[in-house]
C-alpha cells in the first residue's frame, strides 16, 4: 500500500526514514527498495509514460512491467487468472456468474456514474450548480440502490451470491461517512442513519468477510482525502468523527434506536 499523502509528485511509498506511522500495511515496495514513488514503476514499464500515475496497478514481476491500472479490469482478471494461486475452498468464489452478468453489468454502470465517480463530481464542483446538480444524482441513485437492497432476500446486492457488484459499490459506500459526508459536502444523508438497507449491507460484507475488513484502513482513508485535496481543505484538517468508524453489525445510531420505540 501507498503512503496516505497523494501529492504534485503523486503517490509515494514509504521509505525507512519515514518517521509517521501510517497502519502496518504501508510498506515500501518490495520489489523495488530503492523507488520512492509510484511514478518511478510506470517508467520503468514506459519511459515515455506521459499520463496519470493512478492506483491501483497490477504488476507483472517477470517481465517488469505494469499490466493493469482500471480497477474494473483488475478485478475481473483476479476473478479468474489466479486460481492455481489460491486455497481450494476460494477458487470456488464467482463474482461474476453467468446467470447473472446482465445485471452485474446494468447495475455496475449507473453505480459508477452516480455514486463511485458521483461523490467526486459532487466534492470537485467549482460551481454551485454543478455541484447541486451532481449531488442530487448522487442521492437518487443511493435511493435507488437502498430501494433494491430492500426488495430483495439478501443478504448481497443480488441475493445469496457475493458478485463483483458488492466489491465496486462496497468501497465508496465505506468511505461515504467518514469522508464524503463532510470533506465533498455529500451531505444530504449520511449511511448510518439515513440509508438503513445499505448501512446493514455493508456492514455485513466488513464484519463477516475478512477480505473487506482488512482491505479497509479508515485512517488512511480519512488523511488521504483531507489532507491530498488541499483546493478543498487548505489547512489540511481531518475531522474526528463520525465516531466510532463503523457500527457492529447489531448496533443502530441513537436516533434510530428512539425511531424504533415510537
Amino acid at each position: 500500500m501507498v503512503r496516505m499523502l497523494s501529492c504534485w509528485t503523486g503517490w509515494r511509498f514509504p521509505t525507512a526514514d519515514d518517521k509517521d506511522a501510517e497502519g502496518e500495511d504501508v510498506v515500501p515496495d518490495p520489489l523495488h527498495e530503492e523507488f520512492t514513488h509510484l511514478r518511478q514503476i510506470y517508467f520503468e514499464s514506459d519511459p515515455d509514460y506521459s499520463a496519470r500515475f493512478t492506483v491501483p496497478v497490477l504488476y507483472d514481476k517477470k517481465q517488469k512491467r505494469i499490466v493493469n491500472n482500471e480497477s474494473s479490469e483488475i478485478l475481473r482478471m483476479l476473478g479468474t487468472a489466479f486460481d492455481e494461486q489460491l486455497d481450494e475452498k476460494y477458487r470456488n468464489v464467482v463474482l461474476y456468474p453467468t446467470d447473472l452478468q446482465k445485471q452485474i453489468d446494468e447495475a455496475n454502470e449507473w453505480h459508477y456514474d452516480l455514486i463511485n465517480n458521483g461523490v467526486y463530481k459532487s466534492g470537485f464542483a467549482t460551481t454551485q450548480e454543478a455541484y447541486e446538480r451532481n449531488v442530487h444524482a448522487l442521492f437518487g441513485a443511493l435511493d435507488k440502490a437502498e430501494a433494491h437492497l430492500a426488495s430483495g432476500e439478501g443478504p448481497y446486492y443480488f441475493g445469496k451470491q457475493l458478485t463483483e457488484t458488492d466489491v465496486r459499490l462496497f468501497v465508496t459506500i465505506i468511505r461515504f461517512d467518514p469522508v464524503y459526508v463532510q470533506h465533498f459536502k455529500c451531505n444530504i444523508k449520511d449511511i448510518r442513519s439515513g440509508y438503513p438497507h445499505l448501512h446493514s449491507w455493508m456492514r455485513n460484507l466488513y464484519w463477516n468477510h475478512p477480505a473487506f475488513k482488512d482491505t479497509t484502513n479508515f485512517l488512511h482513508i480519512r488523511n488521504h482525502y483531507t489532507r491530498s485535496h488541499k483546493q478543498i481543505n487548505p489547512f489540511s484538517i481531518t475531522p474526528v468523527g463520525p465516531l466510532p468508524d463503523i457500527l457492529p453489525l447489531d448496533e443502530e445510531v441513537p436516533a434510530l434506536k428512539q425511531a424504533g420505540k415510537l
